[in-house]
């Protein structure tokens, strides 16, 4: 396996982890195998990038059989649109590496949890094409295939996570032009690929509207959404079992929810 470990230096001067897990080609198994490929944005509110939501579940799809990345993006004092011009060049070094990496790079999905879940959106979607033309980027060839979120941040409007859009915007959060421009469900449109997301009802800190504001839209655009709505569990429960628990707390773990990863894989495959 290749263990990929990289800089991506932020134009504020900020540096971002790239990781990647990338399977041998083997004579024994399939020779030329191209795999899909996920990147896997971590949530943590844009104050920090949670491990619980990274190398985890950056292992649990590297034995789906995925390559898999993760990028540890510049948050706290690295306001908009550091980290979304962070992510553009890793989703760029994928498709870059296509080759070396053994990737399809026609077949890479983006996988955000909570803020990193808007994070990934705001890469999938049109809402930061013009920041992207600004340093330096082509939007679609850096927007990804597929969009799998869990728990994500979408709206700013009444059901936002405030602390979140504090964080990202920072002297610029009471600009309420930047903050609709930053509402996910206000951008979705033809280019935007399809959709898994899942999500808790009784989410006390990303409210469910958000993944409901979300779903509604793609319905109106006509994108293809698979969601998974759980009866209970609080936010942040990465993989809901004991390896991603919160210090082993047991309101990390909840049964109930543990099949997300099964479900994400099987819509996965059938969209590749």
């Amino acid at each position: 396996m290749q263990y990929i470990q990289q800089t991506i230096t932020g134009f504020d001067g900020s540096e971002a982890q790239f990781i990647g897990y990338v399977p041998d080609d083997s004579p024994d198994l399939q020779p030329g195998r191209v795999r899909a490929s996920i990147l896997i944005l971590p949530g943590g509110g844009y104050v920090m990038t949670s491990d619980r939501e990274a190398e985890p579940v950056a292992l649990r799809f590297l034995a789906k059989g995925f390559n898999v990345f993760v990028l540890r993006y510049s948050v706290r004092r690295s306001h908009y649109p550091v980290a979304l011009v962070e992510s553009a060049e890793a989703m760029r070094l994928i498709r870059t590496n296509a080759e070396a990496w053994h990737a399809d790079p026609e077949r890479i999905a983006v996988m955000g949890f909570s803020a990193g879940g808007h994070l990934a959106a705001n890469l999938a979607t049109t809402a930061g094409d013009d920041d992207l033309h600004e340093h330096g980027y082509d939007p679609d060839e850096v927007r990804p295939n597929a969009l799998m979120l869990a728990y994500p941040v979408i709206t700013s409007g009444e059901y936002a996570h405030r602390g979140s859009f504090q964080y990202l915007l920072g002297a610029h959060d009471h600009d309420q032009a930047l903050r609709d421009k930053l509402s996910i469900e206000k951008h979705i449109d033809a280019k935007t690929p399809p959709v898994f997301v899942w999500h808790t009802m009784n989410d006390a800190t990303v409210p469910v509207e958000n993944t409901l504001m979300l779903i509604a839209a793609c319905r109106v655009a006509g994108v293809s959404v698979e969601a998974h709505l759980f009866p209970e569990g609080r936010h942040g429960l990465s993989q809901a079992n004991e390896e991603t628990a919160y210090h082993g707390s047991a309101e990390h773990i909840v049964p109930a929810v543990q099949c997300w990863p099964e479900l994400a894989e099987a819509w996965l495959r059938r969209l590749f």
